[in-house]
C-alpha cells in the first residue's frame, strides 16, 4: 500500500511538472517541487486524520481548527490573485463558511472540551500550501488552488466521518455531522471547476 502511495504521488509529480509553463528552468523546476509537495501533502493529510484526528478529542480539534485556518488563507489569497470569477466566488464561500465553521469549533470546544486548546496557527504543513499557493504563478494559479481544494476538503471530510459517532465527544461528534454538507459542496464546487479546466 506504502508503495502504491508513494508511486501516486510521483505520478501526480511527474504530471504536474510535464504540465507547467514558466520561461526558465529553475521556475519549472520550482513549480514542479511545489507540485510534488501540494501532491504529498493531500496524501499525508489524508492518512493523519483517519489516523490521528479522528482518535482523540485534541487531535480532532487540532486537525479541524488548523485545516480551518487554511481554508480561509487560502481562499484570501484566491480572491487577491486569480481573475477567474468562478474561482473567486467559491474562495469567497469557502472564507464564509470557514469562518462560521472556525467560530463554532471554539464555542463548542470551550463548552465540551474546556481543557483542550484551539491552535491559533497553521502547521508547516499547511503553511508550505499556502506558500505554493502564494508562488503559483497567475497562468497556473487556479489549477494549483483547485487541485488544493479539493485535497484539502477530502482530508476534512475523513476527519468529519471519522469523528461523527465519537461517544466521548457528543457535541464535537454532532458539529462534525453538521459540517460534513457543506465541505462536501465546497469539494464538489473545487472539482468541478478543476474538470472544466481540463
Amino acid at each position: 500500500m506504502k508503495n502504491l502511495v508513494l508511486a501516486g504521488v510521483a505520478s501526480v509529480a511527474l504530471l504536474g511538472a510535464c504540465n507547467q509553463g514558466g520561461d526558465t528552468a529553475a521556475q519549472n523546476a520550482d513549480e514542479a517541487v511545489n507540485a510534488t509537495q501540494d501532491a504529498a501533502s493531500g496524501v499525508v493529510g489524508q492518512t493523519s486524520a483517519a489516523t490521528m484526528g479522528a482518535n482523540t478529542v485534541e487531535g480532532f480539534v487540532t486537525s479541524l481548527a488548523v485545516g480551518n485556518m487554511y481554508e480561509i488563507e487560502a481562499a484570501k489569497v484566491a480572491a487577491a490573485k486569480s481573475t477567474n470569477a468562478d474561482v473567486k466566488a467559491l474562495a469567497a464561500m469557502i472564507d464564509k463558511d470557514h469562518t462560521a465553521a472556525g467560530e463554532k469549533v471554539t464555542s463548542v470546544v470551550a463548552t465540551a472540551a474546556p481543557n483542550v486548546t484551539v491552535p491559533t496557527t497553521l502547521d508547516e504543513r499547511r503553511q508550505g500550501l499556502i506558500d505554493n499557493l502564494k508562488a503559483a504563478t497567475p497562468a497556473d494559479f487556479d489549477k494549483v488552488y483547485l487541485e488544493q481544494q479539493v485535497a484539502a476538503h477530502n482530508e476534512t471530510l475523513t476527519l468529519l466521518n471519522g469523528f461523527d459517532d465519537n461517544t466521548d465527544a457528543p457535541a464535537l461528534a454532532g458539529l462534525a455531522r453538521e459540517l460534513i454538507p457543506t465541505i462536501t459542496a465546497h469539494r464538489d464546487r473545487a472539482q468541478a471547476l478543476m474538470d472544466a479546466m481540463n
